[in-house]
């Protein structure tokens, strides 16, 4: 139970893979620094901030995040049925191939309808990438990793925040005239999509999806691979988890057969699970967090800091991300998902009540006092977001639903989290630019409702096999993997002794055609 990372292959895979996490946060979160340089509204014929027709500007800007966000979400669906069929690793390719066409075409743009087309089709590429990566990280992970190994999407998530950030606040010292300033940062998406996708041919299929496509003994030396130690060199814990994965997938499919294609819709469990994530992903765009990285170049020139300051504060808020997220994948695995959650979300509550009531005393006034606390509650509020809620919502979508279905229930918790952000993306610079402070209502209520389902209905998934966390759901669960009984035990034994023959048979086997083809060779 208290094993880390069984193998450094098995450490690499999932920091590598999450290259394409970077790609993605970093294609998300580029128009947060992009609005801050000058010659970006210049070059595309558009109002900067504060001048005659910047209302039609704000409307762009909205437009540029939500047509990225928009193709997620087809991405999302699209993955649903291609990570099924070609398999998670096919997906990440995919992905990261239309991201690069989408930011190269972004990167070019010479008109806001040009941009709006790049940002489209790398929204596609982000969609298909944000769903199949943490699935996928789960799927290669041992059941007393999987919180940690699945975090690290959510430090490479904050990796891609920072760089677009601090590479966007460096770019601003560039020439006034200079189209560098906001081309090169736009471009950059294309660099960890484009290094991925070179290495990626090398990345191992997810054991799970070889599974399913009756592809047993793959399946098995994949596993075996990806989860040998030196605490277990023979991989026993491997085979036990290939044995209870073949088990739950004969179930499973069982099930399917039942009750249709459409199982996601159909079981009740499923239906839950699908609740679960789409709300929760959902919920979690309304606690304000996108608005932060895209627009708070606005919100801090709203409050009165001019210049370089806003982008550099904006540098800052993101840096603080990396290491909470990494903190996250360090001791999610002890905290647990549960707690997690539900102390983000709180902390993240209170951040914005504050916040809200901050603005509504000071914006438009000289009181320093008040508008320093108004900044300080926007950091206050990236300590819960980063610590708590970051990485471990995807942990948490990625490990609930059982294997047949994880492709279109990750997709489904994915779509909520891209249909929350195209709403808060594209009000965000018109309700800035309109009602100001007064849009923190919009983002206080359902957090707050969204906290107290987590509190009511949200079952613990730790320190459980992907098998085992059926049963927090009220499914079957074929043959568990912790606190198995002594029917299950045996069966364990049984199958460990049947697959060390096989090998020792194929072994012997291979020895003797390597005997036989020296003989020849000999003679």
């Amino acid at each position: 139970m208290g094993r880390r990372i069984p193998n450094f292959f098995n450490l690499l895979v999932v920091i590598y893979v999450a290259l394409g996490s970077t790609a993605c946060s970093y294609g998300l979160a580029i128009i947060g620094s992009t609005i801050g340089q000058p010659t970006f509204y210049t070059d595309l014929g558009m109002a900067p901030p504060g001048s005659p027709g910047y209302s039609k500007t704000a409307n762009l800007i909205s437009t540029f995040n939500g047509v990225n966000s928009a193709g997620g979400i087809l991405g999302a669906i699209f993955t649903a049925w291609f990570a099924n069929y070609a398999g998670r690793k096919r997906t990440i390719q995919l992905g990261c191939l239309i991201l690069i066409v989408g930011g190269a075409i972004s990167g070019g743009a010479v008109n806001p309808g040009m941009l709006i087309a790049g940002r489209l089709i790398a929204g596609i590429g982000i969609g298909l990438l944000i769903t199949s990566i943490p699935m996928y990280q789960s799927e290669v992970s041992t059941p007393e990793t999987r919180g940690t190994l699945t975090s690290l999407h959510g430090v490479m998530f904050a990796v891609g925040y920072s760089l677009a950030a601090w590479i966007g606040f460096g770019c601003y010292f560039s020439s006034p005239t200079s189209s560098f300033g906001w081309r090169f940062p736009m471009s950059f998406q294309c660099v960890p999509a484009l290094v991925l996708l070179l290495g990626s041919q090398q990345l191992p299929f997810s054991p799970r999806w070889l599974l399913q496509q009756d592809r047993h003994e793959e399946a098995l030396a994949t596993l075996m691979r990806l989860h040998v130690s030196k605490e277990d060199p023979d991989c026993h814990e491997a085979k036990r988890e290939f044995y209870q994965m073949r088990k739950q997938l004969e179930l499973d499919r069982s099930i399917t057969a039942e009750v249709s294609s459409f199982e996601i819709f159909r079981t009740p469990s499923n239906r839950k699970r699908a609740l679960f994530a789409f709300g929760m992903m959902f919920g979690n765009m309304f606690t304000g967090i996108l608005v932060l990285t895209n627009y708070s170049v606005l919100i801090y020139e709203q409050i009165g800091l001019t210049d370089y300051m806003p982008l550099l504060l904006n540098g800052v808020f993101v840096l603080i991300t990396f290491p909470l997220n990494v903190w996250t994948a360090l001791f999610i695995d002890k905290i647990g998902r549960r707690k997690l959650l539900i102390a983000g979300l709180a902390g993240c509550l209170i951040s914005n009540i504050f916040e809200c009531a901050l603005q509504a005393s000071f914006l438009g006034t000289d009181n320093k006092a008040g508008l320093n606390a108004a900044v300080f509650f926007i950091f206050f509020f990236v300590i819960f977001w980063a610590a708590c809620l970051d990485a471990t919502q995807y942990v948490y979508i990625a490990e609930i639903f059982p294997t047949h279905i994880r492709a279109a229930g990750t997709a489904c918790g994915i779509a909520g989290l891209l249909s929350g952000t195209i709403i808060v993306l594209v009000a965000g610079p018109i309700a800035l630019d309109r009602i100001s402070w007064k849009f923190y209502y919009v983002l206080i209520f359902p957090v707050a409702v969204e906290l107290v389902c987590v509190y009511l209905f949200f079952p613990e998934t730790k320190q459980r096999s992907l098998e085992d966390i059926a049963e927090a759901f009220g499914d079957k669960v074929a043959v568990h993997f912790y606190n198995a009984t002594a029917e299950e035990q045996a069966a364990y034994a049984e199958i460990e002794f049947k697959t060390d023959q096989a090998q020792s048979r194929r072994q012997s086997e291979s020895a003797k055609a390597g005997d036989e083809h020296i003989e020849k060779t000999s003679a």
